[in-house]
């Protein structure tokens, strides 16, 4: 496993991560306790949560799953935004308040390595809610903080707030299908110190090159979950886009890749990015995945992709 340095802070993350979403909905707690210690196993360090994930659920088995783990030997990340409650949700100083206190007895620890705004909150003035996230630094709660999805207009708006904490960290979708960071919050991001950490660098599990056009998916697949499926991105589930991947399985072959690995490699090419998140049902795809990490591809390679998806990648 190779670590990159996430943006200015001083925490060096593996490429390849581990999302906590995704191996916990619809999975066997057996089977995501046993994912959790393949990914430190092969040299995964950065685990990150959020306290919406199933309502707290998520936060609660990874503070049982770490005990016993050094606190030191891995970087723990979570998330505030979304509703834990009709009254509590957003950015607001209140919440933040309320929900790292939460987040940190969920979670059994002293303090969160990366603490992120899920969304942007329309509804609370930014320089409340930065005011906020740097009183939980600076009491000592977090050691940096981070943003998911947020436009260039918004990121650029908390960076030109004066003595406040700067994030570190932002949480984009990216991967080969979804390219729409790279025009201007990966630049933005990189001028001001801010590294990628990306989410569904598999696009949902469509790059793995497991669903076949025209037909079911496989009934022990995302899509197939009832539970899950709500989150697959409908618009990138069609036959035509189906059908561009299986395009790609001759070129993961030449260079002996899994579709997966090809997907994390593309995603780890760039120079924007310092890890991309996976989830995993069980512990061998985490090993495959893992396997992606210093895995180069060259021009030609890069070239040969962009033409399989030029009409399908957004």
């Amino acid at each position: 496993m190779k670590y990159r340095q996430l943006g200015n802070s001083e925490l060096h993350v593996s490429e390849i991560s581990l999302g906590s979403w995704g191996i916990y909905e619809g999975v066997e707690q057996q089977n995501v306790e046993a994912s959790i210690h393949k990914a430190f196993d092969v040299g995964i360090n950065l685990i990150d949560t959020s306290n919406s994930y199933a309502a707290g659920g998520a936060e609660s088995f990874l503070g049982e799953v770490l005990q016993g783990i050094e606190r030191s030997s891995y970087i723990l990340a979570t998330k505030v935004f979304f509703p834990m409650s009709p009254t509590d949700q957003g950015l607001s100083a209140v919440q933040i308040k309320k929900q790292i206190d939460a987040s940190l007895k969920r979670l059994c620890t002293d303090y969160i390595d990366l603490y992120q705004c899920h969304r942007y909150d329309p509804n609370t003035p930014l320089e409340e809610t930065m005011m906020a996230l740097t009183e939980v630094v600076h009491q000592g709660k977090a050691r940096y903080i981070g943003f998911s999805e947020w436009s260039p207009e918004q990121i650029q708006a908390a960076f030109n707030l004066a003595d406040v904490e700067h994030f570190v960290s932002s949480q984009p979708q990216y991967s080969m299908l979804w390219r729409e960071p790279e025009a201007e919050v990966f630049p933005l991001c990189a001028t001001n110190g801010v590294g990628q950490i990306v989410w569904s660098p598999l696009a949902q599990g469509i790059l793995t090159g497991k669903y076949q056009p025209g037909q079911a998916p496989p009934q022990d697949s995302r899509a197939a979950n009832e539970k899950m499926n709500l989150f697959l991105l409908e618009n990138l589930f069609s036959d035509r886009i189906l059908t561009a991947v299986q395009k790609l399985k001759p070129i993961a072959q030449d260079l002996n890749l899994s579709m997966a690995q090809l997907a994390l490699a593309w995603v780890l090419h760039s120079e924007y990015v310092s890890s991309a998140i996976i989830g995993a049902s069980r512990p061998e795809q985490i090993v495959d995945n893992a396997a992606a990490s210093g895995v180069q591809l060259n021009a030609d390679v890069l070239a040969a992709i962009d033409q399989e998806l030029a009409s399908v990648c957004l």
